[in-house]
């Protein structure tokens, strides 16, 4: 596969330049795709841990099974994100992950990851930068979920997966792809399907966001994130400083 249509390597781009050295390791991290149905779960809680996999194509989430049946939905995976990372230290899951669509996964060991680790600095930068990134992610959605009203919740996480999808995707239109149920989005910020559905309703009749199924317009992103009280630095990453640092 060419670096142009690597989801691995345009996000890892995103960071920093890579060289050619750099996008032959990431290659690694892409062979052997195994095409997986909506629906299918990649592995469970409590599963042995030994390896990672990356997201080549199709969204997927991580998940919780809680006592009394229901489930909560911890981070949601986009086409180049590497699952798994939280894991590295862990022999067991510490979470399910199941597939939102259809898509490829590339499942790799964990002895990859160490090469990557001895032989490129910028890599190895990189990941502890996105294993940071994973952290913050789930630091925002627990003021998200304990601080926020509904508009807000829903709001918030709207601007965060836009923002999210422009950094990989090179998407300039004020609108992106939601493939996500009532159900789905339930169980990520802690309402039900049908506050879901009103919520959404609300922010329509408000002219804030215009859902069409799995599309979703923001006519005013400014507007947008002043209702969602949405700082977006926590994911807007720069290590330019990093680096320069390396190279003076």
């Amino acid at each position: 596969m060419s670096s142009e249509k690597s989801c691995v390597v345009r996000h890892f781009r995103y960071y920093h330049p890579l060289s050619d050295e750099d996008i032959k390791l990431l290659a690694r991290l892409e062979d052997s795709a195994t095409p997986v149905r909506a629906g299918t779960v990649l592995w469970e809680e409590r599963d042995e841990a030994h390896e990672f996999c990356t997201l080549k194509h199709g969204w997927a989430f991580s998940y919780r099974e809680l006592e009394n049946g229901t489930r909560q939905i911890l981070e949601i995976y986009l086409p180049g994100d590497i699952i798994g990372l939280r894991e590295f230290a862990f022999s067991q899951r510490l979470a399910g992950v199941q597939m939102i669509e259809d898509g490829e996964v590339c499942f790799f060991p964990h002895r990859n990851l160490v090469d990557i680790f001895r032989q490129s600095f910028t890599l190895t930068s990189i990941l502890f930068a996105i294993a940071s990134r994973q952290q913050v992610l789930l630091t925002e959605r627990l003021v998200n979920l304990a601080r926020r009203n509904a508009r807000q919740k829903l709001a918030h996480f709207i601007l965060e997966m836009f923002q999210r999808l422009r950094q990989t995707e090179a998407n300039g239109s004020d609108s992106l792809r939601l493939p996500l149920s009532q159900e789905i989005l339930a169980d990520l910020l802690g309402l039900s399907p049908v506050h879901v559905s009103r919520t959404f309703t609300a922010l329509n009749d408000d002219g804030l966001v215009f859902r069409e199924r799995y599309q979703v317009k923001i006519p005013d992103l400014e507007a947008l994130k002043q209702e969602a009280g949405f700082d977006d630095r926590y994911v807007i990453e720069n290590m330019r400083p990093l680096f320069d640092d390396k190279e003076s």
